[in-house]
């Protein structure tokens, strides 16, 4: 019997605002006297994904998200001092205000709340998550972070931390994130169900895949 959703958060429930988007680079750049193409913040977001390596043993790095953050940059034709307004992009992302939520986000919480489900949210993120709620207008039983933990998904230890909060088993919750590998095959990867929010067509190839929320509580067997 299902007794918890457990949430990702970016990409999943809320995206970047216009700060930490393509024209938010482009007004970084400037502060560093970088010329960035907003027309390249997709492709070069695309690329930097592909390129980059997440920690060998799956620990918890911000450095990892800078470089990241740095190899956007330089795919929009940045060429200078990107290390450093790689590093100030990054410390944006931990601020619950530079965020919105999907619109299918609060109404799908509130569902699945009414039907006596335990919430739970887990993101990959320094972000303060329990701030983050509280700024949306969220609810959740439990929230949990790789920076809290020190694990990043898909390791399986923060998903048995996260349900441990919840005090439910594996079998009993479901993880719904937008990340393959890192929401989907980890969570299934200790017994848990899981359901992918494919917002952005990422993987065409995936059959069992929902494009937003709204379908959700007719996935799960709810409406």
């Amino acid at each position: 019997m299902l007794r918890a959703v457990i949430f990702d958060v970016d990409f999943t429930l809320a995206k970047p605002g216009p700060d930490l988007g393509p024209e938010g680079y482009r007004r970084l750049g400037e502060r560093y006297g970088l010329d960035l193409d907003p027309a390249r913040y997709d492709e070069a977001r695309v690329a930097a994904f592909a390129e980059v390596k997440l920690h060998p043993e799956l620990d918890h790095d911000e450095e990892i998200w800078v470089l990241f953050t740095e190899r956007v940059i330089i795919g929009m034709g940045g060429v200078g001092n990107t290390y450093d307004a790689a590093v100030e992009m990054e410390r944006a992302w931990v601020h619950s205000h530079h965020f919105e939520l999907f619109e299918d986000a609060l109404p799908t919480i509130a569902a699945v709340r009414k039907r006596g489900l335990l919430i739970g949210m887990l993101s990959n993120s320094s972000r303060n998550l329990e701030d983050f709620v509280a700024h949306h207008g969220l609810y959740a039983d439990a929230v949990l972070t790789s920076n809290m933990h020190g694990k990043t998904k898909p390791h399986s230890s923060i998903f048995h931390a996260l349900l441990k909060q919840l005090d439910v088993e594996a079998h009993e919750a479901v993880m719904v994130g937008d990340m393959l590998e890192d929401d989907i095959e980890g969570a299934q990867a200790v017994g848990m169900h899981a359901v992918l929010i494919d917002r952005e067509n990422r993987y065409p190839d995936v059959g069992d895949r929902l494009p937003n929320l709204s379908g959700l509580l007719a996935e799960l067997g709810l409406d």
